[in-house]
């Protein structure tokens, strides 16, 4: 007898729509898996039959072929375990069939009929939504996540038994119900706050204007002069996401299997920081089943790279294109998958390989040679790419010892809010452009524009420092932030001259 369950694989962060199809014939008893299944799909043998055994329905002696179709595509992971089951119980009639296309399955079996979470489910009920299935029936760990996509019915099940009574009789079960706009209303997380940094006003500000313009930003001291703690309080100050961006972003991590670690969706903004060991494709991704990497896990949010020159400079290569592109393409012989990576990069390092370069209380035991040599690591190109590079100085002994505090994190984050709205409203004809970090040349030309004493200021700074047509755009953008700060409308002097001072390191040595 013939039954087929329908089911769902990640591609990406997308999800396609997969027919598991159950075949039961006469022949030697055995278990055959086709449709390119992967060594975890494979082994889904062994926990299906185990699992219907243990929860008491009958297993049939004969033989199964399984068909995951297309039959082109590759299947990776156990959430095929569960429709699997379904369809040989559909199949030898312990399940009625007339349900089985109103419904997508996905869930991993333990051997004694429990169902595991697995990852992925969000994109998949996204897709389920959009490709017209009314329901889904995952593991209960899951299905706070499946239910946040309106409009599909989700049903949470703690093993195969309850599956097979909710498809005998749907109306006594509860579907899951799920109001993510509200999760993101009342969440609340821990996130260090600014008053605790005493000093450092320069930094401060560019923290700010980093919020405010989505600007990528490096801080270079001496250690213990505090780049760490005000890099992890840029959060703090960010704007709270909004429920399309809470989506995107738990979709993302949905894929990589976080929600199902975590058994919660994103609902404030990732705070990613990776170790200086990390290679490229744990940054950006990869694998035979392409994987998010950091950069997609920091959308919406921040990438923090302590100790950016002890990165290997291959490996901070691979930033280049997303930091401009603003997404990351994993290409494969058999297929290409894209990755959203709009994220803030903030990074820190220190001056010289002693730490001590410029410093007015220890000296520098660096030679030039080793000094170029530990620049050397950074690139022009990707420099370039990063629009605040801010000197941050240890505090004075009379700084570290002063009780009163600086501006907390919450008044920024009103004003970071406020430049976000003006950026917002100029931007509402572009969807693609969501703060001014992400303007293209054209967007430059239309919102950009310099009166005369701005542009000679401009021209005299790219002359002096050796800019490149990049560099001076990204000036252009954050002096465009400046001004949203400011509540003015148009590019003054004084915002192209504060910009210009946070490029002043573009090739320390």
């Amino acid at each position: 007898m013939l039954a087929r369950v329908w089911s769902a694989t990640i591609v990406g962060v997308d999800a396609l729509k997969v027919a598991v199809e159950v075949d039961i014939s006469g022949g030697l008893p055995k278990m055959i898996i086709v449709g390119l299944p992967d060594a975890a799909v494979q082994e889904s043998r062994e926990r299906v039959k185990a699992a219907v055994k243990n929860s008491d329905f009958g297993f049939p002696v004969r033989k199964i072929l399984v068909n995951l179709a297309p039959a082109d595509l590759r299947k990776e992971g156990p959430s095929f375990d569960l429709p699997m089951a379904i369809g040989i119980l559909a199949a030898t009639e312990q399940v009625e069939m007339a349900l089985l296309d109103n419904f997508l399955f996905l869930g991993e079996l333990s051997l004694d009929g429990t169902l595991r979470p697995v990852a992925g489910v969000l994109p998949i009920a996204a897709a389920a939504k959009r490709l017209g299935i009314q329901g889904m029936i995952v593991p209960k760990a899951n299905a706070e996540e499946a239910s946040v996509v309106e409009g599909l019915t989700v049903y949470g099940c703690k093993d195969l038994q309850d599956v097979v009574e909710l498809l005998a009789n749907p109306k006594d079960h509860k579907s899951i119900q799920s109001d993510m706009r509200q999760a993101i209303r009342r969440s609340r997380h821990f996130v260090p706050d600014l008053k605790d940094v005493k000093g450092q006003t320069h930094a401060r500000r560019a923290l700010e204007i980093a919020a405010a313009g989505g600007h990528n930003l490096i801080f270079v001291g001496p250690p213990g002069s505090g780049k760490t703690m005000l890099a992890r309080r840029l959060p703090g100050i960010l704007p709270q996401l909004s429920f399309d961006e809470a989506l995107e972003v738990s979709q993302i991590h949905s894929v990589a299997g976080l929600l199902k670690e975590r058994g919660e969706l994103v609902t404030s903004r990732p705070f990613r920081s990776p170790h200086h060991s990390a290679s490229g494709p744990s940054l950006v991704g990869g694998g035979s089943f392409p994987r998010p990497g950091e950069i997609s896990l920091a959308h919406r949010g921040v990438l923090f790279l302590d100790e950016l020159t002890e990165f290997k400079r291959n490996v901070l290569e691979f930033l280049r294109q997303p930091l401009e592109d603003g997404f990351v393409t994993i290409s494969r012989t058999r297929q290409s998958v894209e990755f959203p990576a709009q994220f803030t990069l903030v990074a820190s390092t220190n001056p010289c390989p002693c730490g001590y370069f410029g410093d007015p209380i220890q000296a520098c035991s660096c030679s030039p040679r080793s000094r170029e040599q530990y620049w050397a690591k950074l690139s022009g190109p990707l420099m370039d790419r990063i629009d605040l590079q801010v000197a941050v100085n240890r505090l004075k002994p009379e700084e570290m010892m002063r009780q009163d505090t600086g501006e907390g994190s919450e008044p920024i984050r009103e004003r970071v809010n406020q430049a976000r709205e003006i950026a917002t409203e100029r931007f509402k004809a572009n969807p693609k452009v969501h703060c001014n970090s992400e303007m293209k040349s054209a967007d430059l030309r239309e919102h950009c524009v310099l009166d005369e004493a701005s542009r000679k200021l401009l021209e005299a700074a790219i002359r002096k420092l050796g800019l490149s047509a990049r560099a001076m755009d990204r000036i252009l953008k954050v002096s465009r932030t400046i001004a949203d700060l400011a509540g003015e409308q148009n590019i003054q002097t004084a915002h192209i001259a504060e910009a210009i001072q946070y490029r002043t390191i573009d090739r320390m040595q």
